[in-house]
């Protein structure tokens, strides 16, 4: 059994899971579970899917990520606050 913590990467982020992976990650795209045919079309039933499956969420969904807050469970939330951080560090360097 790995020991590694899994990561459920969003629609919106498909791809991020493959990078992940090669860092050594266990990560896996709501948008190839879907298309294995797992039921994720919902906000709900993706967080459900996190928290079934002790995942960490990676998403864009404000919704989703205020979700996870409330229920206490792990996610990374890369909204429009989160991207804003990272430009004004990106800003420092000149």
């Amino acid at each position: 059994m790995s020991s590694r913590k899994k990561i459920l990467v969003d629609e919106m982020d498909d791809g991020m899971d493959e990078k992940l992976n090669e860092l050594g990650y266990d990560a896996f795209s709501v948008k190839k579970l879907l298309t294995e045919g797992k039921k994720l079309h919902t906000d709900y039933s993706i967080i459900n899917y996190a928290k079934e499956n002790n995942m960490i969420l990676i998403t864009r969904d404000t919704e989703s990520g205020q979700a996870c807050a409330e229920n206490n469970l792990p996610c990374v939330l890369l909204d429009k606050e989160e991207i804003f951080k990272i430009v004004l560090e990106k800003l420092k360097q000149f």
